[in-house]
């Protein structure tokens, strides 16, 4: 890590190819994840109600098997797995079936890799650094999960909360008071605003998972963090989901997962909240 610390000219573009190669899994969580949970609904719910089993082989591991063509199922090579160069020699098409391979893939892995290298530009290439690159690839997979499915799974949001309580115990970035209250402040808050519209309008306004993601974006922030997190999620989710129901023609009861808005505006804050903070309050005059 000192090495690194001291030749970052090294440091930087190692790490952006490790960016490179988690990205390439983390496309991997997204696709995959959410059918083999939704199997396993299924196939509990068949137990539970004591339905007989049917033939329904579970869906693609997430670590063991390896990657395919979506459409026409023909095992990569592995000169076909390089993260980002194989979808840009390939022209972004198989090379067996020229179907078309989504963008969703080197969109990921090159954001991963940036987003990377901004977490050990601003914490170093030391635990914190690690740390931050650790919550980053969380975000990044439940924004994706989310965007395509509106699930934000306890499988990745609770190891999530967890993980920041136990980086807050070497007070890694705050302390364990700041984030526990910060995870109950996050949890609370949101559920706070669920329930109310609950009960005025009989409807749910968000899923149980953006609690839980606010929880944990509350034990890496802070209680500090919380509320700058909810105001830059609601801007950013109120431009941006305008933006996309005035392009896909939709009208405002359309669901929109808050999730991803959510990651973003937690991210951020992570990364710079006190730094917004102070700006807030000197342009405030509070300071």
């Amino acid at each position: 890590m000192a090495f690194l610390d001291a030749h970052p000219g090294l440091g930087f573009p190692a790490v952006a190819g490790l960016g490179l190669l988690v990205g390439s899994f983390l496309n991997v969580v997204i696709l995959r994840l959410p059918r083999r949970l939704e199997w396993e609904w299924k196939r509990d719910a068949r137990e539970i109600l004591e339905e007989p089993d049917l033939y329904d082989p579970p869906p693609p591991g997430i670590v063991v098997e390896g990657s395919h063509c979506p459409h026409c199922k023909r095992n990569l090579s592995w000169y076909e797995n390089i993260p980002l160069v194989s979808w840009v020699i390939q022209g972004g098409k198989c090379r067996g079936c020229k179907a078309p391979i989504s963008v969703q893939y080197p969109l990921v892995e090159l954001l991963t890799a940036l987003l990377f290298v901004a977490c050990v530009w601003r914490f170093g290439f030391g635990w914190k650094g690690f740390g931050a690159m650790l919550l980053t690839g969380f975000l990044i997979s439940l924004s994706g999960i989310d965007f395509r499915t509106r699930l934000l799974p306890d499988q990745l949001t609770l190891p999530l909360l967890w993980l920041g309580l136990v980086a807050s115990v070497e007070n890694l970035y705050i302390g364990q008071k700041a984030a526990l209250l910060g995870a109950m402040a996050g949890y609370v808050s949101l559920w706070s605003v669920y329930w109310v519209f609950k009960q005025l309008t009989g409807k749910e306004g968000m899923g149980h998972g953006d609690f839980k993601l606010l929880a944990a974006l509350g034990a890496w922030c802070g209680l500090a963090g919380v509320l700058p997190t909810i105001l830059i999620s609601s801007l950013v989710g109120a431009l941006v989901g305008s933006i996309w129901l005035a392009a896909k023609g939709r009208d405002k009861a359309t669901p929109i997962p808050f999730g991803p808005y959510l990651a973003i505006a937690g991210w951020i804050s992570f990364m710079w909240g006190n730094d917004l903070v102070g700006w807030y309050m000197r342009i405030a005059g509070l300071a």
